[in-house]
């Protein structure tokens, strides 16, 4: 494809562009750019007020530029008139460090430096509810195992197979899509690829579920845990790292037990050794700690972790070693930032590779059932702030993410908590009035 996103749009028939950019939160930010305008937008980029979005920025800060990426455009399969692209931003031609794709096509080539090649695929878990976000939107999915219900499947047909169908057009490489263990939840997979592709995909994924939702009357919502009774929406992603040409993966070896390299192993170790200040940036909301910390749900398991253990193809721990050169985390939910959950994976990954980190002892029980029986095991965040705590004691996390992001980040988090803490709840309400 053309670099000349005014060539393209002649090419494709593209009447718009979308430039966006995704901030602090996971809030995706855009300028609707007609094609007429495209090419001196592409060449001084979309403008932008930074303080306008959750980046730590203020008004008197100059304009920000989106700087778009043409490997990156999607054009909409459903308004084909109109096309994604990300954006890189800029401000005072410097990269805004803060900006969560800036940060992580920085750890990449670092990690490239290293000859390493990260390639990632994520499961993004979901629920269809209704549109004031109250109830789940198919009254009938009221089944107590609700897992790959075949009839709750094809009632949501049009929903679920318009997405896939447009996964297909767009070469994504769709493979399954299913029921999940929650009454009203889906989850939909695609082919693995390199870190960024995936990351742009996935940003696009919960626009595109969202706005076909959205066309059939309903909402979607990736939120970690909507309704306390039912298991929460998590995004699982899948690791593996391979040489410079993305053909050889470096994590693989067949005379290992679990398939692992020492490489896969020393990765594996970063995963572990970094987890408590990883959960800030793969579990980055108030929300995030009512799923891994979460009592049994009706389904009978919460399939998520509260401690950081690890063990081959057994779905209770924070990490599975499903396959060969591979390895699957289990930690992140639905609100992860796309692009912050591949650079914080990668950044603790590439650590533990050059310390040559031990992921410690692989446990094969059912930590649900038998996780009790384990005393040495840390323990995942309670919370939010102590998850951001542990990332701000963190200095390698932090250095390798870059100062400025790891500062902004832990402010603004910060703040979201404390406005958290000072909100009058009903349940002190409920349960202090009379004191």
């Amino acid at each position: 494809m053309s670099n000349d996103l005014a060539q393209v749009a002649k090419e494709r028939g593209i009447r718009y562009f979308m430039i966006s950019f995704t901030d602090l939160f996971g809030f995706q930010r855009a300028k609707l750019v007609p094609a007429a305008a495209i090419g001196e937008i592409q060449k001084d980029g979309a403008g932008f007020a930074g303080f306008a979005t959750w980046l730590d920025m203020t008004p008197a800060h100059p304009d920000m530029l989106g700087m778009a990426d043409p490997s990156g455009l999607i054009q909409l399969p459903w308004k084909p008139e109109v096309a994604w692209v990300p954006a890189d931003c800029v401000m005072e031609d410097k990269h805004v460090e803060q900006s969560p794709r800036v940060v992580l096509k920085k750890v990449i080539a670092k990690a490239a430096e290293r000859g390493l090649r990260i390639k990632t695929g994520v499961e993004c878990e979901f629920f269809l509810i209704n549109a004031d976000g109250t109830a789940i939107s198919d009254a009938q999915d009221q089944a107590s195992k609700p897992c790959y219900d075949q009839q709750a499947l094809m009632r949501r047909y049009d929903v679920i197979a318009e997405i896939c169908d447009y996964m297909l057009e767009l070469g994504w490489g769709p493979y399954q899509n299913d029921h999940e263990d929650a009454n009203g939840q889906f989850e939909m997979n695609w082919a693995f690829d390199d870190a960024l592709i995936t990351a742009d995909r996935h940003s696009f994924f919960k626009f595109m579920v969202k706005s076909v939702a959205e066309k059939h009357g309903l909402r979607a919502t990736f939120m970690p845990k909507p309704f306390s009774n039912l298991t929460g929406n998590g995004c699982h992603a899948h690791i593996s790292v391979w040489d410079a040409a993305g053909k050889t993966n470096k994590f693989y070896d067949e005379t290992d037990e679990m398939g692992l390299s020492k490489e896969g192993y020393n990765f594996l170790g970063g995963i572990m050794q970094h987890a408590e200040a990883l959960a800030a940036i793969t579990n980055p909301t108030v929300n995030s700690y009512k799923r891994i910390n979460a009592p049994r749900t009706l389904s009978g398991a919460t399939w998520s972790p509260n401690s950081v253990t690890w063990t081959g193809n057994n779905r209770t721990h924070m990490v599975r070693v499903p396959g060969k050169g591979r390895f699957e985390l289990r930690l992140p939910d639905g609100s992860a930032n796309p692009y912050l959950l591949q650079a914080v994976i990668i950044a603790a990954g590439v650590d533990g590779i050059e310390r040559n980190a031990h992921p410690g002892k692989r446990l094969d029980i059912d930590m649900y059932q038998d996780g009790h029986t384990v005393k040495d095991a840390p323990k995942l965040p309670l919370n939010l702030l102590d998850a951001i705590r542990s990332f701000d004691k963190d200095a390698t996390l932090k250095q390798t993410l870059g100062e400025e992001f790891a500062q902004a980040y832990v402010k603004l988090k910060t703040n979201e908590w404390n406005s958290y803490a000072t909100h009058f709840t009903q349940w002190e309400r409920e349960h202090t009035l009379d004191i």
